[in-house]
């Protein structure tokens, strides 16, 4: 699933696991200066490609709720004297951050494996500086997988069978109050035969290959507004 991050500026092959499903960082719109906030950070692959993007001035704080992984990316920072990059062990439900923090929010093939994926999108809401939006690479459906492919743990750790379909992920990010939404990037998964052959018996492999079903890899963008459109104007209160 993963794209190739070596032609980004800033990369580190020491932090790279492979894992993603996209590029979110070259996608991110990051300016000097801004505070970049990555979810699922990992070994800091993202961070640390974050980091050129931020310059000296910027800041970048990477969140996981796996301490082996929080252990892992403080090392390639400290090795590389990376002292404007962060990492917070935490759950990205409820990320340890305070509101209006962060300028740019990104993550790749990490929301897919959360079951509150809701919840996530109203943490990113309220980490968000207004103004402020997000570059998330992701795994989404079209279409019903067989279960079969569904139900493995497997699957699961490879960012499928937690995957919901692809008109219900933008739907959540609407409702949740972001504007400016726009897909930047799709890319299928194709599922080889060998692997296949694990779940699925012969016909409903074939089945599967000549539907209509997908799974894809989605870098989609969003903004959260400037003001808050729910607050009450009042007199100089500058929303009217």
């Amino acid at each position: 699933m993963s794209d190739d991050y070596t032609i980004l500026e800033g990369y580190n092959s020491d932090a790279d696991l492979g894992l993603g499903c996209g590029l979110p960082t070259q996608f991110a719109k990051i300016k000097k200066g801004d505070v970049v906030v990555d979810l699922g950070s990992g070994a800091g692959n993202d961070c640390f490609v974050a980091r050129y993007e931020v310059g000296d001035t910027g800041k970048v704080i990477g969140i996981d709720f796996t301490p082996k992984m929080i252990e892992r990316a403080r090392a390639n920072a400290e090795a590389r004297g990376f002292n404007n990059v962060e990492f917070r062990e935490g759950d990205i439900e409820q990320m340890p951050i305070t509101s209006n923090t962060a300028n740019v929010i990104v993550s790749n093939c990490v929301l897919n494996l959360v079951p509150n994926k809701d919840g996530v999108f109203k943490e990113i809401f309220r980490v968000l500086k207004p103004g402020g939006h997000f570059s998330i690479s992701d795994v989404v459906l079209e279409g019903a997988l067989p279960e079969g492919l569904r139900r493995d743990a497997e699957l699961y750790a490879g960012c499928v069978s937690g995957a919901i379909q692809k008109n219900v992920y933008l739907e959540l990010i609407q409702s949740n109050g972001f504007e400016n939404i726009s897909i930047q990037k799709v890319k299928p998964i194709n599922i080889p035969n060998d692997i296949l052959k694990n779940y699925l018996n012969d016909e409903e492999i074939s089945t599967f290959k000549n539907g209509t079903a997908g799974i894809f890899s989605l870098t989609v963008f969003a903004q959260k507004p400037l003001t808050n459109r729910n607050e009450t104007c009042t007199p100089g209160g500058g929303c009217c």
